[in-house]
């Protein structure tokens, strides 16, 4: 009984931000800031932790937490940049003439190329270039913050150049005994057990993201179907995505194959991106010569006759029907030209990730650590010029000189870039030093385990054997509450590995589903819709989008409670 009123105890944070956040309706910024209160207190009063503990555990969310934002500048600043220069417009430009069937488009644009931005960038970063070209297309605003919400998933374990393992996973792993006494069981140093995480995560993604394009177009179809408004049989539309199976699976291998190939050999930090792009140079040339594409192109009713749902905006004419001459268009940067600064970017990420090279160890060598911090054993290592967000910068420099820009539009990059962080900064500040409080609240005087041990103690008894098929449903959880996908593994990632030590199945397996889990739920957090909404003016919305898009996300969920049944059923033989 004591166990289990102080697991109850320990899941309080999670219950708050749930409560705020989703009943309430309470912005992150509030909701975020008062789960750390509900934590500290919990960490004092209950599990009697040391102030000084939970002090030096504050501090180092707060150094997590800039980690992570300076990464989320980086990226706005190169999106930004490229809008300047003209090269979104440019990149916009070669993917429309590409086909005219809304079910190609979208799997190019969202699924493709939303994923290599994703894998590039993360922290949204799609929704905000995925949706605003579609609607530039043709799209009604609405089925494209669906799509680009529905993309989010498969590439977001991966997203950022890997960030929600290397840091979320990591962070929420670092300096606890059990998992230093489990390495050295297993020989393997906190590095390699990551890769090993992030092999399994790929392996479940796989199998799951195939048929992923699939359910997009048939979300697509479903929705916005020409004779919505009658509100027909919805089968009809259903029958419109499949007819589009053979492109949509053959989109879905084309990505999976690479992502999941580049995970095992190279590492969490490239899947995405490389899936991405040589998704993109397969896929694209196959539209153009019609390969496995639909025999009857699909395409949405006419503007006129969108319900006021699809978009909050005046309504255009569609772009199709227009004909402008040449003479009265502006002029557009060469499609190589544009896409070049994202070519550069995977390139020297890829130059200083990989350990053969030198690059890695002299960015590596730059390392700030404060040791014995407050005079706890809490110790804080940051290492700035290998985070990702230091090649963003870089390619940003280099495409102010090959885009030909003006000092004065790159000061519009720098400052918009601003208002997001300050946007970002309250709420992801407090979910990072909630996620540091819970994580060590192990050191106390009460006899207790930390709160995440504690939990995992719990739902262990609880769950016992079945509980792989529940850890994908954690990782959506914390993703949905928290709004990220890195703060749900370093919330939840002591929690999973806790179970997996109880049940006595391998870790890995259990944090690779935490992570499925947590890409999962990326489709339906609060943050991800309000960014998404966003940029097409949307407001509102979130209640609906979440609906249209709850059943993709039960997919993935169920699909990844089943696979981790099966393997830890049928023996791990992977790695």
């Amino acid at each position: 009984m004591a166990l289990l009123l102080y697991s109850l105890a320990a899941l309080l944070p999670i219950a708050t931000v749930f409560c705020l956040l989703v009943a309430a309706r309470r912005p992150a910024g509030q909701a975020m800031p008062a789960a750390y209160l509900v934590t500290v207190s919990l960490a004092l009063l209950v599990w009697r932790v040391p102030f000084v503990e939970v002090a030096a555990a504050s501090i180092q969310g707060l150094v997590a937490a800039a980690e992570i934002l300076f990464i989320v500048f980086g990226a706005i600043l190169l999106l930004n940049t490229l809008r300047e220069s003209g090269a979104i417009s440019a990149i916009r430009q070669s993917l429309m003439g590409i086909s005219r069937d809304r079910r190609v488009q979208v799997i190019i644009i969202a699924w493709l190329f939303g994923s290599f931005i994703e894998g590039a960038s993360g922290f949204g970063t799609p929704a905000v270039i995925v949706v605003p070209l579609l609607v530039a297309i043709g799209f009604p605003a609405m089925a494209a913050v669906i799509a680009a919400l529905i993309i989010q998933s498969t590439p977001s374990t991966f997203g950022a150049v890997g960030t929600p393992i290397l840091i979320g996973v990591d962070a929420g792993l670092d300096g606890v005994t059990a998992v230093e006494r489990h390495l050295i069981e297993l020989g393997l140093t906190q590095s390699e057990y990551l890769a090993v995480i992030g092999r399994w995560a790929s392996v479940f993604h796989g199998v799951i993201g195939v048929f992923l394009p699939l359910v997009l177009v048939m979300v697509i179809t479903a929705g916005f179907g020409p004779s919505q408004r009658s509100l027909a049989n919805p089968r009809k539309f259903l029958a419109n995505g499949l007819a589009a199976w053979k492109f949509a699976l053959f989109a879905g291998v084309v990505f999976t194959v690479p992502y999941t190939l580049t995970a095992v050999f190279l590492g969490p930090e490239f899947p995405s991106m490389i899936g991405g792009l040589v998704g993109l140079a397969i896929v694209v040339p196959a539209a153009r010569c019609g390969f496995l594409t639909p025999n009857s192109t699909w395409d949405f009713p006419t503007p006129d006759q969108w319900p006021d749902s699809w978009s909050s905006q005046p309504v255009q004419p569609n772009p199709q029907t227009i004909r402008t001459p040449t003479c009265t268009l502006p002029r557009v940067m060469a499609a190589h030209k544009a896409w070049l600064p994202y070519v550069l970017l995977g390139f020297f990420l890829m130059l200083t990730r990989l350990e053969f090279l030198p690059i890695r160890g002299w960015l590596q060598a730059v390392t700030l650590t404060w040791r014995n911090l407050l005079g706890t054993e809490v110790t804080i290592s940051t290492q700035p010029l290998y985070l990702p967000s230091t090649v963003f910068i870089i390619v940003v420099i280099v495409t102010f000189f090959i885009h030909g820009m003006k000092p004065q539009a790159m000061g519009r990059a720098v400052v918009q870039a601003l208002p997001v962080l300050q946007k970002t900064a309250l709420a992801l500040g407090a979910a990072v030093l909630m996620a540091r409080v819970f994580i060590n609240s192990g050191v106390n005087s009460s006899g207790l385990a930390s709160m995440p041990l504690t939990l995992a103690d719990g739902m262990a008894t609880l769950a016992g054997q079945t509980w792989p098929f529940f850890a994908p449903i954690v990782g959506t959880i914390g993703a949905f509450v928290a709004g990220s996908v890195t703060v749900s593994n370093l919330m939840f990632s002591l929690f999973q590995f806790g179970v997996a030590l109880q049940i006595g199945v391998p870790t890995a397996i259990i944090l690779g589903l935490q992570c499925v889990g947590a890409s999962a739920g990326n489709m339906i957090c609060v943050s991800n819709i309000v960014a998404a909404e966003a940029t097409v003016g949307l407001v509102g919305r979130e209640g609906l989008l979440i609906r249209k898009v709850l059943s993709p996300t039960l997919y993935y969920v169920i699909f990844a409670g089943l696979l981790g049944i099966l393997t830890v059923s049928f023996g791990a033989v992977f790695l």
